[in-house]
Order: structure tokens, then C-alpha cells, then sequence
């Protein structure tokens, strides 16, 4: 019982930590341009073709 009262707020406030990871990464701007990404290893440089 003991583990419990110690392991459910160490639970909620990793939950909260990561909660507030996310809410800075959306606040920052780092999920606007998730297709960008994706386009990006499609697209041939000029540089590669050396």
C-alpha cells in the first residue's frame, strides 16, 4: 500500500511533465510542417547527384 501512495503521484506528475513537453513543442511551432519532412527525402539535390 505504501508503493502505491509513492508511485501514483510520481505517475501524475511525469503524465504532467510530459503534458507540458507537448504544450511547449506545439508553442514553439515544431508540429507546423509535418509534410515538409516528408518531401524533403523525396526531393533530389544537386548536390547529391555528384
Amino acid at each position: 500500500m505504501t508503493g502505491l501512495a509513492l508511485l501514483i503521484p510520481v505517475a501524475l506528475g511525469l503524465g504532467l511533465l510530459g503534458l507540458a513537453a507537448f504544450f511547449w513543442a506545439m508553442r514553439k511551432g515544431q508540429f507546423e510542417d509535418l509534410d515538409g519532412a516528408a518531401q524533403r527525402i523525396l526531393i533530389n539535390d544537386e548536390e547529391d547527384d555528384k
